[in-house]
């Protein structure tokens, strides 16, 4: 069975990395987001709820388990209270969805707990606690007043540490050591070592660092929330003339929807009435209005531009683009990257190593030199210094940042590992229909008769399919628009099971029809051939700059891979930056070719739409799907190009690597200041305060540095 379920008002990410860690050793299959604070658990048992209450706190004390069901209901509550008020005011719903969403994550957060409230006390608390520290310093320069100095920074240091030292004297009796254990150990010795000012200046400055952590770890939340944050909740059902509000849910396949202006489309569906244009970027990440009228696709999560439109739904509420899209970024934070795995276990043997060295720190140079004082004082500055909160809240968050800023452009990336899969992917597959063509048909070349020209050609050709819905058709009437072609009207016209069509003009007989010789078609009047098309698949017109993107990023084979024939998989390829062809394959014999390609590159991303490429997307170090149309192919993917467009595809992998280069950075950044400062207070020159920089300071840096991903321009 699966379990979901979020831990609200869970706060501390080297708290979340143990939570995560006793729950793997209790239960089949467990993933959790910090990112989210999204837990889910695979087991046989059915009410686990009091089993991961009881696990979580014997870790944290402040954290509530609750059902995600449970947690999303007390959203929809919530939204329908405001819809009601929003509906007659005439509001944007779709504005006070978001409204609710930020409301809903973040205050619900501490609702059980009293967060909100508290927060304010802490900020209040932490403002006194700030001026007196202040005040005992000015003191303390001034060398005078000592003993009103000393009662200033005690005063100081309880305000602003009273709630750290709680939670450090707790974890003691849990028998584990964090962040808040090493503060409290580290200001309660400053002060036994007559350091007031300096056991103040620790606690106020990691609570100041606490505090500007907590709500730089939020706000990301919040943005990368809002990127997935594209699906209304109610939807307008149009019945007998009037429309009225309902859940989203509630909407069955085959129900008249009213979208009015502004608002987004709740459900796919197909327009029945009306003309608008559409604002797609959230789905596809392409910023220019998209016209629709009668007889247009619309799918979830478009926002309506200009005028009311009516659509008759094509898809359930679960099975619509918007949800899938929510529900594929909510997961991607639970894949977790293999830098993610190996903080989590990083942290737990660098905590225990840190503290042995201070131990070591504090007594072997005491023993030689007789400095118990001096040595015991640099110990604490590098347990303080040692924290890895910097790099275990940093690294989670910029994969989970990196996915939202690449659902942007278009590409939804299922989790952390895939983003590393795609960074460094250096042979690209594709495959041909669908995917490097968009299923239309083309005019490549006309052979016009002697007597006759190309338009001449063309005119009789487009008024004999006039009638005909087939893609060659589609090609003529195309070819006819674009060269301003006059096209006549002719009549009785007959379509030729499998061979073309016939039409009459005046006496003559205009017949358009399949040609054994090549791939194209004969267009003849009266039975002899005044005319020959060459047909060519129609390339997605991204293509050619896509994978020639792709060559720049440094990709060195790009192949493409078809069951069709070789000689039409020529066609399609010539002019396009394509290294190698593979035609004529069977689904297996793309597993086959992806194989070796990761035989001789390591990796090898493939691209591809429909059913039959679910084997070969799985096999393939990162599967990528084209489009939310088959579901099959979407499952098997590890990330889907919603866009359906290829030129998303260089963008993600900018935005892969740029992602991957901010892990790496803050990684680094992180170790070089925290062995920096341990050296530095060795050789006595780092003050306690510093080493708090080291920790909360840091941490900031690179939860900012994190969340700058969500805005990269690619």
């Amino acid at each position: 069975m699966k379990h979901e379920f979020i831990l609200e008002g869970l706060h501390c990410a080297n708290c979340a990395a143990k939570i995560e860690t006793k729950l793997e050793k209790a239960y089949d299959k467990v993933l959790f987001s910090f990112a989210t604070l999204e837990l889910e658990i695979h087991t046989y048992k059915e009410d686990i709820r009091g089993e991961v209450q009881a696990i979580v706190d014997s870790i944290e004390d402040g954290v509530t388990v609750v059902p995600k069901s449970e947690h999303l209901e007390h959203g929809h509550r919530h939204e329908h209270h405001h819809d009601c008020h929003d509906g007659c005011c005439g509001h944007d719903h779709d504005h006070h969805h978001d409204h609710h969403h930020d409301h809903d994550h973040h205050h619900h957060d501490h609702s059980h707990n009293g967060e909100g409230g508290e927060s304010k006390v802490k900020l209040i608390t932490l403002i006194i606690a700030a001026v007196l520290f202040v005040a005992a310093f000015i003191l303390h320069i001034l060398g005078k007043f000592d003993l009103i100095c000393t009662i200033l920074s005690v005063c100081s240091a309880i305000l602003a540490g009273y709630d750290v030292v709680i939670a450090g004297v707790k974890s003691v009796f849990k028998r584990r050591i964090d962040e808040t254990t090493l503060m409290t150990v580290a200001v309660i010795a400053a002060m036994v070592l007559g350091e007031f000012v300096e056991g103040a200046a620790v606690m106020v400055l990691f609570g100041i660092g606490e505090l500007l952590e907590d709500k730089a770890v939020e706000k990301s939340r919040r943005d990368i929330r809002k990127l997935a944050d594209i699906r209304p909740d109610s939807a307008f059902l149009y019945e007998n003339g009037k429309s009225r509000e309902i859940r989203a849910e509630e909407v069955k396949i085959g129900s008249i929807l009213e979208i009015p202006p502004h608002t987004r489309v709740p459900l796919d569906g197909v327009i029945t009435a009306g003309s608008t244009t559409l604002d797609a970027s959230s789905l596809t990440g392409e910023s220019a209005p998209m016209e629709a009228t009668v007889g247009t696709e619309l799918l979830s999560g478009m926002m309506n531009n200009d005028s009311a439109v009516y659509i008759r739904t094509t898809k359930a509420y679960a099975d619509s683009a918007a949800t899938r899209i929510v529900k594929m970024v909510e997961e991607s934070s639970k894949n977790k990257g293999n830098h993610e795995k190996l903080i989590t276990r990083f942290a737990a043997v660098y905590t225990p190593v840190m503290i042995g060295l201070a131990l070591l720190i504090a007594i072997i140079p005491s023993l030689i030199t007789g400095d118990w004082a001096g040595w015991i004082h640099k110990a604490l500055v590098c347990l303080v210094a040692s924290c890895p909160c910097s790099i275990v809240i940093s690294v989670p968050l910029s994969y989970y940042a990196g996915i939202g800023a690449a659902s942007k452009v278009g590409m939804l990336i299922k989790g952390g590992r895939y983003v590393e899969a795609l960074a460094s992917a250096k042979a690209f597959a594709f495959d041909k229909t669908g995917t490097v063509t968009d299923n239309q048909i083309s005019i490549k070349e006309i052979k016009a008769a002697d007597g006759y020209t190309e338009e001449s050609v063309i005119a009789l050709a487009a008024a004999a399919e006039a009638h005909s819905a087939h893609p060659i058709a589609n090609a003529f009437r195309e070819y006819s628009e674009a060269h301003n072609i006059s096209i006549e009207e002719l009549k009785k016209h007959t379509e030729i099971s499998g061979h073309g069509v016939e039409a009459k003009r005046g006496a003559d007989t205009v017949t358009v029809c399949k040609s054994s010789a090549a791939h194209g078609v004969s267009i003849q009047l009266n039975g002899s051939e005044i005319g020959f098309v060459t047909l060519t698949e129609h390339i997605r017109p991204e293509a050619a700059a896509a994978l020639a993107d792709l060559k720049k990023l440094g990709v060195s084979d790009i192949v493409m891979l078809s069951g069709d024939k070789d000689a039409a998989c020529r066609r399609v390829a010539e002019g396009l930056p394509i290294d190698s062809i593979h035609s004529a394959l069977l689904p297996g014999d793309k597993v086959k070719t992806v194989e070796k390609l990761i035989e001789k590159h390591g990796s090898c991303a493939f691209v591809g739409d429909g059913i039959n490429d679910a084997p070969v997307l799985s096999r393939a170090t990162c599967g990528i799907a084209m489009g939310l149309g088959s579901d099959a192919a979407i499952e098997s993917a590890d990330m889907v190009l919603s866009s359906e467009n290829l030129s998303s595809l260089p963008k993600a992998v900018r935005l892969a690597r740029k992602t991957l280069s901010t892990v790496k950075a803050n990684i680094t950044f992180s170790l070089i200041v925290k062995a920096v400062i341990i050296l530095l207070a060795i050789l006595n020159i780092a003050p306690l305060w510093l080493a708090v920089f080291s920790d909360t300071g840091v941490c900031l840096l690179c939860v900012l540095n994190a969340v700058r991903l969500i805005k990269s321009r690619v």
